[in-house]
């Protein structure tokens, strides 16, 4: 088998025409090269799946310039101001049809090999697996541009569907791959490891398919609620992905290949978004003592402290609540997952301390400095053991006089654990399957758990998965507010109020104050009267829970429903890019405030105009950033 493998694997470029071809019959009879009969089909999924897990140049493109940006898990105007890189988005597109490219090809070869009767007992399941991960790269794609062609990515200008056509057309190929399934089908020697993601374990593929079916279902849930309804229940009564050794995950590596990590490019701070930190801070109201070193227990400031104002230096033109403030310390409470993902900054003793960029010493250098006009030092911030976040945007004057607020060695940065190459990157895992059936069931959809006990499991499971079980009961049973002004407990759907007064003082002279801190109204989602309902609650767990290995399914919830809150950018001075945001409404939440699409590559544009002109016309609007896709809040 192996030797099959590898002969496929050599004669790979003689049989890159396979992929265009309409008749195998057609290959080249190069007697050095592979014919259709000596095609290995798993060989294809392989390269497919390994593809795109994404090599360091793509990843830093799509997953961390584009979707971690976008889905505010990190730091970064860029596309969150309303920009885009055609360039990183025709690499994007190239890449994603080499991988299509190759799933294609698998259901190609696979059945031309059936229609000759050229079977082993595996080969059904082989195709299936096939067609349940092709609707992945799909669904992957069309969540980036909007309208896609079905039929592409096989050697022809294809013509393009809309996108109600293409997610009719992902949900049934998932639900007659997963029936068609074999689970008693027993596999050859070596057969699995040309699956990184399950070794062939058909069980989990037919899991993770109907998951899938979930997810994509729910996608469609405000646009089209009948056929998102009956999608979901009909996949909600087969077996799911429910158990962690059930994820979908592929082992990353050192290097520079497809396998290495997605988050391994050193020159991406990655620094925490103030997203994250206004869900993290408060959240659970698991104290941070109890969660730390008693090294860190000073630094801990009390429950009704939001630190030192500097209002020459940190602008206040957003709705992010605690804009202005820079916490001279640890959060007296705060979600047990962020300390896990983000280092402290100063935490040298943390193994998973990371010290990217290697070739300098910012990340350990932790003091940094505020000035005036004149580029004289107004004040020196030691940022050792404190906690902050901010927002994008265009700071204006005080971007120059603020040296604090993007260094490495001040701000929470992702954990070297996610940065070295060393872990599995997560496509699907079971905490999202519970918050589906959550949601579903506070739609009134017929599940098989109640909402109550699908979330709870949810955050069960994403507990374990940080190493942070320990706290679950405290977590769980929470009415705490977060800065965003959404609790845990299930039960507790208490609005907080308002606003709630807080103690400060002077950056700049050490006086003392009190402020009252306005809890923020996010007026895409039920024009900002709800903050604490159950469906707030969901999203919010499986926002921080998604973090950091699904940004793009934490951007499409937000496009989907507007939840959680995301904060507006800074807007000291205009957005060029983002014109809809201005001085006079940056306190409120609008749709047209955030990226909902990338615009389609000017090489699809000059190869194929008339399939650009029609996803176009399917789009709806603009080949623009901020044209909601159909299945999105408009």
């Amino acid at each position: 088998m192996k030797n099959i493998f590898k002969k496929s694997g050599l004669a790979l470029a003689a049989v890159a025409m396979l992929a265009s071809c309409s008749d195998f019959d057609e290959i080249n009879k190069d007697p050095n090269a592979a014919t259709a009969d000596q095609v290995q089909v798993e060989y294809f999924i392989n390269k497919s799946i390994i593809g795109a897990q994404q090599d360091p140049n793509i990843a830093e493109r799509s997953f961390i310039l584009y979707w971690k940006a976008a889905g505010h898990q990190m730091l970064r105007t860029g596309i969150t101001g309303g920009s885009a890189n055609d360039g990183w988005s025709s690499e994007y597109y190239n890449y994603s049809s080499n991988w299509l490219n190759a799933a294609n090809t698998a259901i190609q070869v696979a059945e031309e090999k059936q229609a000759k009767g050229d079977v082993k007992p595996y080969s059904k399941n082989i195709l299936q697996v096939a067609r349940i991960w092709r609707v992945y790269l799909m669904s992957e794609l069309a969540d980036n541009f909007g309208p896609i062609a079905i039929n592409a990515f096989q050697g022809k200008n294809p013509e393009f569907a809309d996108l109600k056509t293409v997610y009719y057309f992902l949900l049934s190929e998932l639900k007659d791959a997963s029936t068609q399934l074999d689970l008693a089908v027993v596999n050859p020697s070596g057969l699995s490891d040309q699956d990184p993601a399950y070794g062939y374990n058909y069980t989990k593929w037919k899991k993770y398919a109907n998951s899938m079916r979930l997810r994509l279902a729910m996608r469609l849930s405000e646009v089209d609620p009948a056929k998102a309804k009956a999608e979901f229940e009909d996949a909600a009564t087969g077996v799911l992905l429910e158990d962690f050794v059930d994820t979908f995950q592929v082992q990353e590596k050192p290097g520079w290949d497809d396998l290495t990590g997605v988050m391994s490019r050193e020159w991406n701070e990655q620094i925490m978004s103030v997203t994250l930190n206004n869900l993290y801070v408060g959240l659970g109201g698991v104290p941070s003592t109890d969660q730390l070193a008693a090294s860190f227990h000073a630094s801990v400031k009390p429950a009704d402290y939001i630190g030192l104002k500097f209002a020459d230096h940190f602008s206040m033109k957003t709705n992010e609540p605690a804009a202005g403030y820079w916490l001279d310390g640890l959060p007296n409470s705060i979600d047990p997952r962020a300390y896990k993902a983000f280092n402290i900054p100063g935490d040298f003793a943390n193994p998973n301390f990371s010290g990217y960029p290697s070739w300098d010493n910012d990340s350990e250098t932790t003091a940094n400095t505020l000035v005036d006009n004149n580029g004289a030092v107004v004040k020196t911030i030691e940022a050792k053991n404190t906690w902050n976040a901010f927002a994008a945007g265009d700071w204006g004057a005080m971007d120059s006089k603020n040296n604090v607020r993007y260094f490495n060695g001040t701000m929470p940065r992702m954990s070297q654990e996610f940065r070295g190459s060393t872990s599995k990157r997560i496509f699907f895992a079971p905490w999202e399957t519970y918050f589906l059936l959550a949601e579903a069931a506070v739609k009134g959809w017929t599940v098989p758990m109640t909402g109550k006990d699908a979330y709870e499991e949810g955050i069960k499971s994403n507990f374990a998965y940080w190493g942070v079980s320990s706290h679950l009961g405290t977590y769980l049973a929470s009415s705490n507010y977060n800065r965003a002004g959404t609790s845990v407990s299930w039960t507790h759907t208490t609005e907080p109020p308002a606003s709630r007064t807080m103690n400060f003082k002077d950056g700049y002279t050490d006086a003392a104050g009190v402020a009252t801190i306005m809890y923020p109204n996010n007026t895409i989602y039920k024009n900002g009267t709800v903050k604490n309902d159950l469906l707030t609650k969901i999203i919010t767990q499986k926002y921080i829970a998604q973090n950091p290995w699904l940004p793009l399914e934490a951007w499409n919830d937000h496009r989907r429903l507007g939840l959680p809150f995301f904060e507006n950018p800074v807007i000291e001075n205009p957005l060029t890019n983002l014109p809809a945001l201005n001085s006079g409404n940056f306190m409120t939440n609008q749709v047209k405030f955030f990226p909902q699409r990338l615009k389609y590559p000017s090489g699809l544009r000059n190869s194929n105009a008339a399939g650009y002109t029609q996803a176009v016309q399917f789009l709806g609007g603009a080949d623009d950033v901020f044209t909601p896709l159909w299945w999105a809040k408009k």
